[in-house]
């Protein structure tokens, strides 16, 4: 029985909801989590506002891993309404495998194993190129995660660095880096996808560049990294568990809305094709629908998720809670950049354990971290050869070539 091309498009954008759906109520819940453990905000107003974050996130930062994931996992082929379906499908598998079994499953593995061997069953080439890109970011995640989280938490801990400058100066870094980031928002110069805060100062203002350098973008980030340290050091200075709760709140909410940014392509990259070429829609329809379906993950799933993983950070103390956060920011905004797939479950973890490193004790036992890492590996493996099978069942199910 032969299946229309627009039975196959609903299939598809359901297929793409619904994984939108589970990143919104797994995927961009960590983040807050840290900030409920130290009674900052509560669960329900954390989920509200990892909805609302993590949307604006993927609808200003979402498009390059969304590219990534469409066209360049593989070569010489386009991804059609069943092959997105079926790779979108397989992703969503191995996560509701992930939340039932309680083991770490990380999305990003699924989703590039699945569209690889989605790809592969179509008859395209492997994107050599693209797969030792991913890979390579992929295993400096730890060390970068871990080592950054590592020097936070011993800063934090030092006895000469008070937190009254501590905090602050931590703040600080992540303003400079915020006056950096990528938005879709915001005009973007010659040569450039999207602006930054700092990219748009230098256009306003003028003026000649320095040595390749330009002047007013470099004040525009010493200026938004004062400003960030001066807000927060006034609130350490009132009272220090309240400067870090109120650090610990600010820096939840950059990494909620750098999560819907760099895990939306997740959901959306298989429909590129479709929607872009078949549909002709402009991408910001894509990354809206990927957004809808984040927020409502978020606001429907996200509180149960928050309640228990707000006590494993509780037991970490908000200072290892931002030992941790803070290079979960940097990294996956690295990964927006450079339009790379991660896990957050793999900075995360990586970067628990950097902050208990200081603190003497990683916190994770070693059987945990092989298993983690064997379920990662396992993952991709699976889920490209699922991939690969379920797009040729469909095929022959549904009359599909």
């Amino acid at each position: 029985m032969a299946v229309t091309f627009w039975a196959l498009v609903g299939l598809a954008t359901v297929a793409g909801l619904s994984m939108a759906w589970a990143l919104g109520a797994n995927s961009n819940s960590p983040p807050f989590a840290p900030a409920i453990g130290a009674n900052a905000v509560s669960t329900m107003r954390a989920a509200f506002l990892i909805g609302i974050l993590a949307a604006l996130g993927a609808l200003t930062q979402g498009g390059s891993i969304s590219k990534t994931v469409g066209s360049g996992l593989i070569l010489g082929v386009d991804i059609t309404p069943l092959a997105a379906t079926a790779g979108l499908l397989t992703a969503a598998a191995f996560m509701a495998f992930g939340v039932y079994s309680g083991y770490p499953v990380p999305a990003a593995f699924a989703t590039t194993g699945a569209m690889v061997g989605v790809g592969l069953s179509l008859g395209g080439d492997p994107a050599t190129d693209t797969y030792r890109e991913i890979v390579t970011f992929w295993l400096l995640v730890p060390p970068m995660s871990g080592g950054l989280a590592y020097g936070t938490a011993t800063m934090l801990r030092r006895d000469d660095v008070p937190e009254t400058v501590g905090v602050p100066l931590l703040a600080a870094v992540v303003g400079g880096i915020v006056s950096r980031i990528r938005l879709g928002i915001i005009p973007a110069g010659a040569g450039e996808s999207q602006g930054s805060l700092a990219g748009f100062a230098a256009r306003a203002v003028g003026g000649p560049s320095v040595g390749g350098v330009d002047p007013v973008g470099v004040l525009a980030t010493i200026l938004l990294a004062l400003l960030a340290f001066q807000f927060v050091r006034r609130r350490t200075l009132d009272s220090a568990e309240q400067g870090i709760r109120t650090f610990l709140l600010l820096l939840g909410s950059l990494v909620a809305f750098s999560s819907g940014g760099s895990q939306v392509g997740l959901a959306t990259g298989p429909l590129e094709y479709l929607y872009s070429t078949e549909l002709g829609l402009p991408g910001i329809a894509l990354l809206g629908l990927g957004a809808l379906g984040i927020l409502a993950g978020a606001w429907m799933g996200a509180p149960r998720l928050l309640q228990a993983t707000s006590r494993e950070y509780a037991q970490l103390g908000a200072r290892r809670s931002i030992a941790a956060l803070v290079p979960g920011f940097i990294i996956a905004q690295l990964a927006i950049t450079f339009g790379i797939p991660i896990s957050f479950n793999n900075i995360i973890i990586s970067g628990v354990i950097g902050g208990g490193l200081a603190a003497g004790s990683a916190g994770v036992s070693r059987r945990k971290i092989g298993v983690t890492i064997a379920f990662w590996l396992i993952t991709l493996a699976g889920s490209l050869a699922m991939g690969f099978g379920l797009y040729r069942a469909l095929t022959l199910a549904l009359g599909v070539e």
